[in-house]
C-alpha cells in the first residue's frame, strides 16, 4: 500500500527516496512511474507537493563483487 510524503523545501525525488527507502537504487524509478507527471515539476520539486512511495522491494540487488588482491 503506498504512502503519502510532502516534499520539504528544495527536495529531490532522490532525496525523497532517501529519506523513505534508506536507498536510490530501483526505487527512484518505481516512484517516478507511481506519479505520473512527477517529473514535469523538474529537479527541484515545490515545498508541500504530495508524493506517493509505493512498497519497495524488500532487497536491493546485489553487484557481483570482484577481489583485486587477496
Amino acid at each position: 500500500m503506498p504512502v503519502a510524503v510532502r516534499t520539504n523545501q528544495n527536495d529531490t525525488v532522490d532525496a525523497l527516496c532517501w529519506r523513505f527507502y534508506g536507498r536510490t537504487a530501483g526505487v527512484t524509478e518505481a516512484v517516478l512511474e507511481a506519479n505520473p507527471g512527477l517529473a514535469d515539476h523538474g529537479p527541484i520539486l515545490p515545498q508541500g507537493l504530495v508524493v506517493n512511495m509505493p512498497e519497495a522491494q524488500t532487497t536491493a540487488h546485489q553487484r557481483q563483487m570482484v577481489q583485486l588482491w587477496n
